[in-house]
């Protein structure tokens, strides 16, 4: 009897475990909030002076490079497949990738005339002798600092390379350290870009700080070799070829909407948020930072649309119509 008991009690108690396991999923599941298609804003938010001021150095538009990036993504069968297959690979919609293009190529550099072109200047970085460095100091160097030994606790690439950009933001963008004096430049520029200001990064404008983020989720996903910065050219080879340029687009979108996702934020089904965080980048930081202020009580609810965005979701017809598809 004691045993049919002791029975009893195991059943119910693994019964209530399913039970609450189910009720915790469910919790969770209404946690999370789904943010709407659309943008929030009726206008478009303001556009960057330096967006302006690259567009009038090249005698354009905006609505001309605009027309040029939809062209060539109409033109360029071979990149159309391999934007289509590349957001299979990593489950999102291929409407992000298109959204990341075509606001790059927008607001920041115009669309070459052929892919060709692109193939070619990825050639040329592959070659370079150079390395990352700032001030003469190596960035593997520079890390070494003991500022940055919360980061050292971090799983994978992305959280790591996160955590060393947000320490150089709180730690030496814009400070003297040690007496050395920091100037307010972001982690990106001033670490990352060894050749000039303003430098451009290929197809998919794809910065080497951001590819050093995804780097373990392309490596598990894609087989790619895993990114480091003593190994720049290897860096510059993946982001510069329009092969592999679909591929980090997609791990980078789909790094931003896991991100969020963590933070109780479902923004896979608005492609101008995703081309958002695409252009500004630190999706943790900024979902973090969602999350603590709806916990705060404020206004502020769902991420909001910069300009880059807002004109994705404005043209969402016009790119939809480029993968075949419509908007519901």
């Amino acid at each position: 009897m004691k045993a049919w008991n002791r029975l009893g009690l195991t059943v119910a108690l693994a019964a209530a475990l399913v039970a609450g396991s189910l009720a915790v999923g469910a919790v969770q599941a209404d946690a999370m909030v789904v943010v709407p298609a659309g943008n929030r804003s009726a206008t478009q938010p303001p556009i960057p002076n330096t967006s302006a001021l690259r567009a009038r150095a090249f005698n354009t538009t905006y609505e001309a490079k605009y027309e040029q990036i939809i062209a060539l993504l109409k033109r360029e069968t071979k990149l159309m497949a391999q934007i289509k297959k590349a957001a299979a690979t990593y489950r999102i919609d291929p409407i992000h990738i298109v959204g990341a293009l075509v606001g790059e190529h927008t607001y920041n550099v115009s669309a070459v005339g052929t892919m060709q072109t692109y193939y070619v200047k990825a050639l040329a970085y592959a070659n370079a002798d150079f390395a990352f460095r700032y001030k003469g100091v190596a960035v593997q160097t520079f890390l070494e600092r003991p500022e940055f030994s919360r980061c050292t606790a971090k799983q994978g690439s992305a959280e790591l390379w996160s955590c060393r950009d947000q320490v150089w933001d709180e730690a030496f963008r814009g400070k003297t350290v040690g007496g050395v004096a920091y100037e307010p430049l972001s982690f990106q520029r001033a670490f990352f870009q060894p050749f000039y200001a303003g430098q451009t990064f290929g197809l998919g404008q794809i910065s080497p700080l951001t590819a050093l983020e995804v780097t373990d989720m392309v490596n598990k996903v894609s087989g790619f070799d895993r990114l480091t910065p003593d190994r720049p050219q290897a860096i510059y080879r993946d982001i510069m070829d329009p092969d592999r340029a679909s591929i980090y687009i997609a791990a980078i979108v789909r790094d931003s909407i896991d991100a969020y996702a963590a933070k109780g934020f479902d923004i896979s089904g608005n492609p101008g948020i995703t081309a958002t965080l695409y252009n500004v980048g630190q999706p943790r930081r900024r979902a973090a930072q969602l999350r603590a202020a709806v916990a705060s009580g404020s206004d502020r609810k769902l991420p909001v649309e910069n300009y880059y965005g807002w004109l994705i979701n404005d043209r969402l017809d016009q790119l939809k119509a480029l993968l075949g598809t419509t908007t519901q």
